[in-house]
C-alpha cells in the first residue's frame, strides 16, 4: 500500500500540473547565446537521417542538456496556440555546420524538422565554446505525445539527444481556458420519439467557428450512425435536428469544433434504455442456428430457457449459459414456442421467445390410456426424434426419472406400463427432442387412476376400469 505521505505528494504534483500557468509568447523564433548569429530553416529530415562516423578530433560531449517545455502563443485577433520550447547546449566545432531539431507526434506520426545554422566565421572564432540554443516555433496540439530529437549537421553517429514529451491537456486550467480545442461546447437536447428526431442546441463554444454534431454508437470509439451536421459559427441559430432509427443505450451525441484535433465531447442520455437490445434475435432454419448480436456493448448473461405455462417463469436449459460482449450463437435449436432466450444484467432479466408466434414448425406430445398402459405419441410438421420417460415432479421445474428412457419417432408411439406409483399429482410423463442440441422438455402430469384403484394393483382392476381408461384422453399440456 502506498504510504499516505506519498499519496499526498502525488496529489500535490498532479494538482500543480493542472494549475500550472503556461508561459506566453507573442512571436515564436530562434535564439543563440554567445552573441552568435543563427538562423533556422524548415527541413524534411531526410537528407540528415543517415549518420556518419565522427572524426577523431570531435569532442566527446557535443550535445547536452536538452530541455522541453510548453509555451502559449497568443497574438491579437487570433486564438492562442501551443508550441514546444526546446533548449539545448552545443559545443561548437569546425566539423559541425549546424543543428537539426525534429519533433515526431507519436499519435499521428507527423514530423516537423528545422535546421539551425551558424555564421561560419563567428563559429570558427568560438571553436570549443558552448552555445545555448532555444527554438519555440514547433506548434503542437493539446495532450499530444511528442518524440523530440536533436542531431548535429552533418549527422554523426551516436551524437544525438532524444526525449519523449507530453503536452498539457485540457485539465490544465490555462490550456482549458485559452486553447480553442478545449472549448468543446455544451449540449441541450430534446427527443421527439414519434418522429425519431433528437434536437440539439449547442452553447459555450468559440464565436465565428463552425461546430460539428453527430449521432454515434459508442463502442471502443464512437462509430458513425449517420452524416454529421454543421452549425455555422456566423449563424445565430445554434441548433440542429438529427434523425435516429432506434434509441439504444450506446446512442450518443458527439460534438467538436471544426478545427484539426479538436477536443470532442459526448453525451449518452439513453444508457438505461436496454430493452431494445434484446430484440436482435435471428433464427436460420437451414442450419437450425439461433443467434443474438448486441447492437451496443453490454455486460449480459444469456441463457436458453423453457417458459413455464403455470406462472410465466422461464427455467434455464442446462449448458446454455453464455457470457459474451459479442455475438451469441446456439446450433441445432428446437423451434418449440416455449423455447426462449433470457437476458440478465444488473438492471434485471428479460425473456424473449422467438418461436412464440407460430412461424416455425412446432411439435406436440399426447397421451392415451390403452389397457394397463399409457400410450405416448408425438405430432410434428417435420421429421424429429424424441425421448420419453416417467418422472416424479419434486419441484415446479424438477422431475426425477422413475425408469428407463424410451425413444420414439414422429408418427410412432411408445407404450409405458402403468403401476400404482403413477396414480397421483406428482407423476408425469416427460418428452423432448433428441435430434437437436437444445430442446424444451414437455410434461403431462396429474394422471388420475379413478375410484377403487388406490388399494388394488392396477393389473387387478376389472374391465370396467379399463373401459374408463380407454375413454380417458389427456390433453396436450406442459408446465
Amino acid at each position: 500500500m502506498i504510504n499516505i505521505h506519498v499519496q499526498i505528494l502525488l496529489t500535490i504534483l498532479f494538482w500543480n500540473s493542472d494549475c500550472q500557468i503556461i508561459p506566453r509568447i507573442e512571436e515564436c523564433g530562434l535564439s543563440c547565446s554567445q552573441g552568435i548569429h543563427c538562423k533556422s530553416k524548415p527541413s524534411s529530415g531526410i537528407f540528415n537521417s543517415f549518420c556518419h562516423d565522427a572524426p577523431a578530433s570531435l569532442p566527446s560531449v557535443v550535445l547536452k542538456s536538452m530541455k522541453i517545455s510548453t509555451v502559449m502563443k497568443c497574438a491579437q485577433a487570433s486564438p492562442c496556440s501551443l508550441h514546444l520550447n526546446i533548449k539545448g547546449t552545443l559545443s561548437l566545432d569546425e566539423n559541425i555546420r549546424g543543428l537539426e531539431i525534429c519533433s515526431l507526434s507519436l499519435d499521428t506520426q507527423k514530423s516537423q524538422c528545422v535546421n539551425v545554422r551558424f555564421a561560419r566565421k563567428k563559429s570558427k572564432m568560438l571553436n570549443g565554446k558552448k552555445v545555448q540554443i532555444q527554438f519555440n516555433c514547433i506548434e503542437v496540439n493539446v495532450a499530444q505525445h511528442i518524440y523530440v530529437t536533436m542531431k548535429t549537421v552533418p549527422n554523426y553517429c551516436e551524437v544525438k539527444l532524444s526525449q519523449e514529451y507530453y503536452v498539457e491537456d485540457c485539465r490544465n486550467s490555462d490550456v482549458g481556458k485559452y486553447i480553442p480545442a478545449c472549448s468543446a461546447g455544451k449540449f441541450d437536447y430534446n427527443v421527439d420519439r414519434a418522429r425519431k428526431i433528437i434536437s440539439v442546441n449547442v452553447s459555450n463554444f468559440l464565436r465565428d467557428q463552425d461546430y460539428y454534431i453527430r449521432l454515434c454508437h459508442k463502442w471502443f470509439t464512437c462509430e458513425d450512425v449517420g452524416a454529421f451536421a454543421v452549425i455555422k459559427g456566423k449563424e445565430s441559430l445554434k441548433s440542429v435536428s438529427l434523425k435516429y432509427s432506434q434509441l439504444l443505450p450506446c446512442l450518443c451525441i458527439e460534438g467538436w469544433l471544426a478545427i484539426p484535433d479538436a477536443r470532442r465531447i459526448q453525451l449518452c442520455p439513453f444508457e438505461n434504455d436496454t430493452k431494445a437490445l434484446w430484440d436482435n434475435i435471428v433464427y436460420n432454419p437451414v442450419t437450425q442456428t439461433l443467434a443474438w448480436e448486441p447492437a451496443c456493448p453490454v455486460l449480459v448473461l444469456v441463457n436458453l430457457c423453457r417458459l413455464m405455462k403455470s406462472n410465466d417463469y422461464c427455467e434455464d436449459i442446462q449448458n446454455s449459459s453464455r457470457s459474451s460482449p459479442e455475438k451469441v450463437k446456439y446450433s441445432r435449436v428446437d423451434t418449440h414456442p416455449r423455447l426462449c432466450m433470457k437476458f440478465t444484467t444488473k438492471q434485471g432479466s428479460w425473456v424473449k421467445c422467438p418461436f412464440a408466434h407460430g412461424e416455425f414448425p412446432a411439435w406436440k406430445m399426447r397421451t392415451a390410456a390403452v389397457a394397463e398402459q399409457i400410450q405416448v405419441f408425438f405430432t410434428s410438421q417435420t421429421k424429429a426424434q424424441f425421448s420419453v420417460l416417467v418422472c416424479n415432479r419434486t419441484q415446479l421445474a424438477s422431475c426425477e426419472s422413475l425408469g428407463m428412457h424410451h425413444s420414439v419417432s414422429v408418427g410412432d408411439s411408445v407404450s409405458i406400463a402403468m403401476s400404482r406409483e403413477m396414480c397421483g399429482s406428482t407423476f408425469c410423463i416427460q418428452g423432448w427432442r433428441t435430434d437437436v442440441d437444445y430442446s424444451v422438455p414437455l410434461q403431462i402430469c396429474d394422471i388420475h387412476c379413478g375410484a377403487g384403484s388406490q388399494n388394488l394393483p392396477l393389473r387387478q382392476i376389472g374391465t370396467n376400469y379399463r373401459q374408463r381408461w380407454d375413454k380417458t384422453r389427456f390433453p396436450w399440456s406442459d408446465i
